[in-house]
């Protein structure tokens, strides 16, 4: 247990410091979103249809930009491999990992998800909804990211490689989480959206921590 927790305490330590952290990820929504009227207009009329939508494509990009460091910054100094040699499994490092992810990134774009809504024209009675809706997106995020900068570690160009493999897996969690928030602008029954966006984040953290554990070891050689 002392393992876990000084583990994951410096992985939520280290994506708090490096690179901006959660204060990057926030910043990059909150400024798309506040661009996005200036591009379309700012008449509630044409806001307001796609404020969800919007939302959750904004808040799948801002969960990609701390994704490349997240192995990478571990395999150049060594760090990895003492890992892999470590108490800890390296399935449960990744699942550390991805945990220290949805804490230090996930959590603070569900947050920040209602604000960047709102001003896009959501109703502010759906802002706890889309809270909600935007925590348990960011764990799909997280799972599926995590798992995408295992895949591309070592390579050249990791950033790109990252966005190419996360972005399809996002799509689910993005309609899901957005068709919730839609169900209930129009008065429609929101569980199914959101069971199906609990059963995305919760295969995909039950299954990542396996492949991307495989995926490390042959990045390791």
């Amino acid at each position: 247990m002392s393992a876990l927790s000084l583990l994951y305490r410096r992985e939520v330590a280290l994506l708090w410091a490096g690179g901006g952290g959660p204060l990057l990820a926030c910043g990059f929504a909150l400024a798309v979103t506040a661009a996005l009227p200036l591009a379309i207009g700012s008449e509630p009329v044409r806001l307001v249809p796609i404020a969800a939508g919007a939302t959750w494509i904004v808040l799948a990009l801002a969960s990609l930009l701390s994704l490349e460091r997240l192995f990478e910054r571990d395999h150049e100094d060594g760090a990895l491999d003492l890992l892999a040699l470590g108490p800890l499994t390296l399935e449960a490092v990744f699942a550390l990992k991805t945990a220290a992810q949805w804490t230090a990134v996930g959590l603070p774009l569900a947050l920040a998800a209602p604000v960047a809504a709102l001003s896009l024209g959501l109703e502010p009675a759906l802002a706890p909804l889309t809270a909600g809706a935007a925590a348990l997106a960011g764990l799909a995020f997280a799972a599926v990211g995590a798992l995408a900068a295992a895949l591309s570690l070592g390579s050249k160009r990791g950033g790109l490689l990252v966005a190419v493999i996360a972005l399809p897996l996002y799509a689910p969690p993005v309609i899901f989480g957005a068709g919730a928030v839609t169900a209930a602008q129009e008065g429609t029954p929101v569980g199914p959206a959101l069971a199906l966006l609990a059963a995305y984040a919760l295969f995909a953290c039950a299954l990542a921590p396996f492949a991307g554990a495989a995926a490390i070891r042959n990045a390791q050689g």
